[in-house]
């Protein structure tokens, strides 16, 4: 059974940092791209960032410069380190794992207050 949890979301000032964290279990995590998406209330859902199996990462133009994504194999583990953040980044951030099919996590909300 394939599981991807999201962790720490939450409040914060804009201007301020977060770290999301995807635990994922039933997966070959090395061979999967794993990423964000994000899905602001009212608005379609988005592509945050993604991370290749061999690292290489890519960003919505929206958070280039702000936010970073990492993985951490050894852990099963993706991150997505946000700065600078805004009261547009305010959404439910939903992990993603991609290889041959779409695995989604239940999403973790992030509010950031003007």
């Amino acid at each position: 059974q394939v599981q991807l949890v999201e962790s720490g979301g939450g409040l914060v000032q804009a201007g301020g940092s977060l770290r999301l964290s995807c635990r994922a279990s039933g997966i070959i995590f090395s061979d999967n791209a794993m990423g964000w998406y994000r899905q602001a209330p009212g608005k379609q859902r988005e592509l945050v960032a993604i991370i290749g199996s061999g690292g290489t990462s890519n960003y919505a133009d929206s958070v280039k410069g702000r936010f970073i994504i990492s993985r951490d194999n050894a852990n099963n583990t993706v991150y997505l380190q946000m700065n600078s953040l805004k009261p547009e980044d305010t959404a439910v951030y939903y992990c993603y794992a991609r290889r041959v099919r779409v695995y989604w996590g239940e999403g973790t909300l992030v509010t950031v207050s003007s």
